[in-house]
């Protein structure tokens, strides 16, 4: 392992491929679960799933340098958790924060990484700079004790298409940062402010089959970014949910996409 420790849970094992899934920002495994955009236990009868919060994430250890929370450390991460785990090829997977954090692992361990399952990709290269700096008044602001005036912000914020009938959405990220810890969720924030995708000329060398999940009206999760993804992707398919609907054939997506890859452990 790396110098962080990571709570994790690991499916018990069927015939099927790996998936190692990381969840967005200051979310974490039980955040997800609240939110419940996935089933998980239907996942998990045709792959064998690794869910883990990342570093500073739920109840996993918190580290200072913000440099660590960059997407391809948390990347190393990932890849230093399945070597704990005796985990060799596997497919990478995540959402957000876990969809960056997929690619970084891909490029860092091509050998290992064998396809890619990606949701709501957030702000990147030229979108990333306006989010970035908003990652770090963020900071500034739970570092002051001002928790309120980020939770209007986040009120005011308008949510993605699919989920804009649904209060519970913004209620639930009210309540995570109310109750969120605001040393460790400043440097998530200030590892969030100096993080980005890796280059586009790097991941159009990604050949692996890749399924990309996406909603719009989300400005930090635009769908252009999944639309470039795919435009440098050779194998990458995109899937755009506009209302809940759509959102709840995700599932069914994965179990298909998971369904159609080899075997390999």
């Amino acid at each position: 392992m790396r110098d962080v420790d990571l709570t994790h849970q690991m499916s018990d094992a069927v015939r099927g491929p790996t998936l190692v899934w990381g969840h967005g920002l200051t979310s974490s495994m039980a955040g997800e679960e609240l939110l419940g955009l996935v089933n998980w236990p239907t996942v998990t009868t045709v792959a064998n799933v690794l869910r883990y919060d990342a570093r500073g994430h739920g109840l996993s250890e918190s580290t200072q340098d913000p440099q660590g929370y960059r997407w391809d450390n948390l990347a190393l991460d990932q890849l230093a958790l399945a070597d704990a785990l005796g985990i060799g090829s596997y497919v990478a997977g995540g959402a957000s924060m876990g969809c960056a954090t997929a690619l970084h692992a891909a490029l860092l361990a091509p050998e290992r990484v064998t396809a890619l399952l990606l949701a709501i990709p957030p702000t990147a290269w030229e979108t990333r700079s306006a989010q970035q700096a908003t990652y770090e008044i963020s900071a500034q602001l739970v570092e002051a004790g001002d928790i309120e005036t980020l939770v209007a912000g986040a009120r005011a914020s308008v949510p993605p298409d699919p989920l804009a009938k649904l209060p519970q959405f913004r209620d639930g990220v009210e309540a995570a940062m109310r109750a969120a810890d605001p040393v460790r969720l400043a440097r998530v924030f200030r590892g969030a402010a100096v993080a980005d995708f890796p280059a586009p000329e790097a991941i159009a060398t990604l050949k692996l089959p890749t399924l990309i999940v996406a909603w719009t009206g989300d400005a930090g999760h635009p769908i252009s970014t999944a639309e470039r993804l795919v435009e440098l992707m050779p194998h990458a398919e995109l899937r755009r949910a506009s209302t809940f609907a759509e959102l709840r054939t995700w599932t069914d997506e994965a179990i298909s996409f998971l369904g159609s890859l080899p075997n390999l452990r």
